[in-house]
């Protein structure tokens, strides 16, 4: 590669990723309000630092959570404009006593840098803004008009982000967007991401009586909020994973035969995921489906705690006056999370045993999005991934969701280049979080020549 840009960014990796560093030490965890200072440290340290490397117009922008942090480039003209999406904020690093090093010290081992961010997504965040400094120090502007927006609070549903892109889409007027907050789909496998799942994450309220009961008093007369929440949670889905909602998969747009043929040529050792990723005895599902297309284009539902009661040390035989469960489903192309809501809302009332209320909450949600691959963003991407991996790119879609990607196609209409790259053993949202140091570099140098390719 000829590219002065790429040169600058191999020349100074070692002050890169010294700097990525300095952000993983800072513990911005969005959803506990006594890191809410750091939130904000880390969004001035952002602004800062795209400041001196020559971004403008660069400012805080007040949410009613923690601040977005926008930077603009807008000198090319004639040239398309990028939005530059990522987040600074991390998920709680619990359970600590899992963590081999502690979370927000990163360290380098193996040939990984581990810490909680690293690749969720401060260091594939902090990748375009590297990538943006190797092409201006070096020719003094861009190959196309860029602006930046990263947000402090993916990991809480993103409301704040959301909403200002819904009021303001006249700030933020561009062609196309670059998001770098998924994964290779195998080591050293250039990878598009073209599909996610979106989500509705619910909690679910069961009561009872009016206040908490003495079991051996009221046990056999009184309704307890916990069994019914569970008799409720064992009817959401049948044994061979099919979600039993009615109507749910009404909608739902199947991959197309194109599409589960390459998926089915993708590198993918089943047993090596159920072993390693999973580490499960087995691995289970709806029946009828892959792994993949369970993974990637089927919908979900999970329960993820049940928190009340009495679950402190010795006994305590109390009846609890209300039982709570918090509840996700993972929503498909066709899907839409009003309905999904509504669907489960009206169930889980309509099966609730005698004797309790059900009142369902919704506490927040994303659209699902796929994203067409005819479209010159998507090739310049794989003009630039083929160039600095020396393979050709391969398109998966994500089991997960990134609610913003909904968000710029439904009010900014712009599709998304989803470009990350990250490994699935990763470690998001886990202990021993971790980035690969070579992706980390390749990265940066995927990113600048695709930045030059999409402004030829």
């Amino acid at each position: 590669m000829s590219s002065s840009a790429v040169k600058y960014a191999r020349e100074n990796h070692a002050r890169f990723l010294d700097e990525l560093k300095d952000l993983l030490r800072i513990p911005s965890i969005s959803t506990l309000p006594e890191h809410a200072g750091d939130c904000r440290k880390i969004a001035e340290k952002l602004a800062a630092e795209l400041k001196r490397i020559g971004m403008e117009n660069v400012r805080l922008i007040e949410t009613t959570g923690h601040p977005l942090v926008y930077a603009d480039w807008l000198h090319a003209a004639g040239k398309p404009t990028m939005l530059a999406y990522g987040h600074y904020d991390v998920q709680p690093a619990d359970p600590l006593d899992e963590w081999h090093t502690p979370p927000f010290e990163p360290t380098e081992r193996n040939g990984n840098l581990y810490a909680r961010g690293a690749v969720d997504d401060k260091g594939q965040m902090f990748m375009h803004v590297k990538s943006l400094e190797s092409l201006l120090k070096t020719g003094g502007a861009l190959p196309l008009n860029v602006r930046v927006l990263l947000e402090g609070e993916e990991e809480v549903g993103g409301e704040g982000i959301a909403a200002y892109v819904a009021s303001k889409p006249a700030d933020l007027k561009a062609d196309f967007a670059l998001v770098s907050d998924t994964e290779l789909f195998a080591p050293g496998l250039p990878t598009l991401c073209v599909g996610l799942r979106g989500m509705i994450y619910t909690e679910l309220e069961v009561r009872g009586a009016k206040t908490d009961l003495h079991s051996g008093m009221y046990g056999g007369a009184a309704p307890n909020p916990f069994v019914a929440i569970a008799q409720i949670i064992a009817k959401l889905k049948d044994e061979n994973g099919h979600i039993l909602i009615p109507g749910f998969y009404d909608d739902i747009i199947p991959p197309s035969a194109e599409e589960l043929a390459a998926w089915e040529s993708l590198p993918f050792d089943e047993e090596h995921y159920r072993e390693t990723e999973v580490g499960s005895r087995v691995l289970v599902g709806e029946s009828g489906y892959g792994v993949l297309e369970r993974t990637w284009a089927r919908p979900t539902l999970d329960v993820h705690g049940i928190p009340g009661g009495f679950t402190g040390a010795g006994a305590k035989t109390v009846i609890p006056a209300k039982a709570l469960a918090k509840v996700s489903m993972r929503l498909v192309p066709g899907m839409t999370p009003a309905k999904a809501f509504e669907q489960y809302k009206s169930y889980v009332t309509a099966i609730a045993p005698a004797g309790v209320d059900v009142q369902a909450r919704m506490i927040h949600s994303g659209d699902p999005c796929l994203i067409p691959v005819d479209n010159p963003y998507i090739r310049a991407a794989t003009r630039a991934l083929h160039e600095v991996w020396g393979k050709d790119t391969v398109f998966i879609r994500s089991g997960g969701s990134i609610p913003i990607v909904g968000d710029f196609a439904k009010h900014l209409k712009l599709p998304s280049v989803m470009m990350g790259f990250g490994l699935p053993d990763d470690n998001l949202h886990a202990p021993n979080e971790k980035f690969n140091l070579k992706n980390f570099e390749l990265g940066i140098e995927s990113i600048i020549r695709f930045m030059e390719e999409a402004g030829r």
